[in-house]
Formats: C-alpha cells, structure tokens, sequence
C-alpha cells in the first residue's frame, strides 16, 4: 500500500499517552500501510526522549520509537521540493502578518509535496498554508 497520511507528532504518540484517544487509535489500526511521519517528527519523538531522565518508561518510549515506529512508517525527508514551497509559503505568510512556527511549516511542507493528508490534533496551527490538506483522527 502507498501512503496517504502524514502524522504529526501528537498523533504519532497518542498510543504512548495514559488514556490514548480511542478514534485516534481505531484510526491508526484502521489505516495500516497508508501513513508515514516527516523526519522532523523523527526529530522531535527522539528529542523528547533523549530529555527524559532514565527511567522504565524513557525504556518503554525507546522501545516504541524503535520497534514500532521506525519499523512500521516511512520516514519522509524535508528535500528541495518541499525547502521550495516553505519558502514560498513562509514569505506569503509573513506578507500577511502570519508566522507559523517554522517546523510546522516544514512539516506542512512535507505533507503537501507528497500529496499527503497531514493529520494532527492541532488542525489550528496548519491552517494558514496554502493547497494543504489537514484532518482530525479525534
């Protein structure tokens, strides 16, 4: 199967939470081999990690990154395709009065050029960027 969603961080680590969204859940089962995350989500489950102090659930966390998500999403890189259409993107934005954070932009960015769906929980923060199409799992 080819993927069709992007996942951003706060859905990618919805089953790592006490009481995981049980949509978010059905949704993830729901869609095997249809999802990948951008290596800038990557980027933010490892750091988020790496700052916890050592502890069981820094191992369980681990384990997670390793054994389920690395091995079962494909990692999308922010290439040229999607540096260009940021830029694009950050300069109309800014032309408006509007500065999203730059990683959503470069994750928005990511989504977009793989014509992907970019799923989160904050549809808020991507909302401002062109052409890009956000859903909720909630």
């Amino acid at each position: 199967m080819t993927a069709k969603f992007l996942l951003d961080t706060n859905v990618i680590s919805e089953p790592l939470r006490p009481q995981p969204s049980a949509g978010i859940m059905r949704r993830l089962r729901e869609h095997e081999g249809e999802m990948a995350i951008p290596a800038l989500v990557w980027h933010e489950l490892r750091f988020g990690c790496a700052r916890l102090a050592r502890s069981r659930r820094r191992a369980a966390i681990e384990r997670y990154l390793d054994d389920v998500v690395r091995e079962s999403f494909p990692i999308l890189e922010y290439d040229w395709q999607a540096a260009d259409w940021h830029g694009l993107e950050r300069a109309r934005l800014a032309a408006a009065g509007r500065t999203p954070p730059f990683v959503d932009g470069q994750i928005a960015a990511v989504a977009h050029v793989n014509d992907l769906v970019l799923i989160t929980a904050n549809k808020a923060d991507f909302n401002d960027f062109k052409g890009l199409r956000v859903k909720r799992w909630h």
